[in-house]
């Protein structure tokens, strides 16, 4: 099915439209590359060398060893092992995990569990741009504490993290200091990432969000730190993740990567711009919009998030799909609850503005027309749906 030109997607921090390289290299791998990478013969030996391509790739982009790089299925694994793996290779000592209030489920969830059986959480707090404070995460940690984990860019609001200062107030406590997880899902190719200088012991990234493919990720993991599997089995990714390996994906994955080392600075620049547009284009339509997250400093470049009290979010992302432009109210990974985002509240905001909440996030395929399609829809939207305002209340 080809993709209607008359449509606009707004929705990239959900997922993102394959660059059509990333197709071509999977197609190859199912047509003549399919062969078992733990196979001794040549096919099995192509089926390798196509892995190890794709994982220099996003090492390179990382900036980081390959062999620091593992593959896992997507963002919520390597969140889960960074967490799991890292208790379970701490001991019993180490039964203090914190996190910030604002992560994804892939990771609340996580700290939610760990409460149920017995551990100790703590969630930092953000400010109204749904920001935490350095100093606060640091004034968390204990003795016990086991793993710090901030993601970089809130997937919501796109608030930026400040992970750098974050990781060099971890490296202050010494040999000891608690492991430092940063779940980089939305932030990785489009935010400078600097592992070392940061302080880094654990980096989740996903293929999905960056062009590539559904169903693949990675875990970066620091050369000495020890991580106890999640998956066990037949030993691959040096024996901290087994399972047959999803070369399609993985040279998805590689050359999406690859496509970003060439474009990412352009790219950045363009998005920065489209999102100034189209924060002035909805307020010039709805003045009474309110913006969640930052205005322009500590902002990813590709995520606005904006409440329109009065209305409901859901409906006007239904009224804005009948116009072909295609937005979320929040993570795709909650979406489909009927419940005003947490993470809206986190920051301070009512319940009518977490449940007025539309995200619009865009991409390098995004385009100047695209966002002034959207604000002409939203318009329109909400004269659409003016009458039924103070029903929706």
């Amino acid at each position: 099915m080809s993709i209607d030109s008359s449509l606009v997607y707004m929705d990239n921090s959900s997922t993102t439209r394959p660059f059509p390289e990333v197709n071509e290299a999977m197609n190859s791998v199912y047509a003549r590359q399919f062969g078992n990478p733990s196979s001794l013969h040549s096919m099995g030996y192509e089926a390798e060398k196509l892995v190890s391509k794709a994982r220099k790739s996003v090492a390179n982009l990382l900036g980081v060893g390959e062999d620091r790089i593992f593959f896992t299925s997507g963002g919520t694994e390597a969140n889960n092992w960074a967490i799991f793996g890292s208790l379970r290779s701490a001991g019993s000592k180490y039964n203090h995990v914190i996190a910030s209030a604002v992560e994804h489920p892939s990771v609340l969830a996580v700290m939610e569990y760990l409460k149920q059986i017995g551990y100790r959480v703590s969630l930092a707090p953000v400010d109204r741009e749904g920001r935490v404070d350095p100093a606060q995460v640091l004034s968390l940690v204990g003795e016990d504490t086991c793993v710090v984990s901030v993601m970089l860019v809130q997937n919501e609001v796109g608030t930026v993290q400040p992970c750098a200062e974050i990781g060099a107030g971890l490296a202050q406590l010494g040999p000891r200091r608690p492991r430092f997880h940063v779940d980089a899902v939305q932030g990785f190719a489009r935010i400078d990432i600097d592992v070392e200088r940061w302080g880094i012991d654990l980096l989740s990234i996903s293929s999905h969000k960056i062009h590539g493919p559904k169903g693949i990720g990675a875990l970066y993991i620091r050369k000495g730190v020890r991580m106890h599997p999640l998956i066990l089995g037949g030993g691959q990714e040096q024996g901290l993740r087994s399972g047959t390996e999803n070369v399609p994906g993985i040279a998805g994955f590689g050359v999406a990567c690859d496509i970003w080392a060439k474009i990412s600075g352009e790219a950045r620049r363009k998005m920065y711009g489209l999102r100034k547009r189209l924060m002035g284009g909805v307020r010039a339509v709805f003045p009474d919009a309110v913006l969640n997250g930052p205005e322009v400093e500590n902002a990813a470049p590709h995520i606005v998030n904006f409440s329109f009290p009065g209305f409901r979010g859901e409906t006007i992302l239904h009224a804005l799909e009948k116009r072909k432009v295609f937005v979320s109210t929040g993570s795709a990974c909650s979406s489909r609850k009927s419940k005003p985002s947490p993470v809206i509240l986190a920051l301070g905001k009512t319940e009518e503005e977490a449940l007025s909440a539309i995200r619009f996030s865009m991409s390098p395929y995004t385009a100047v027309e695209d966002v002034d399609n959207t604000v002409s829809a939203l318009e329109d939207a909400l004269k659409e749906l003016a009458p039924w305002r103070r029903k929706l209340t």
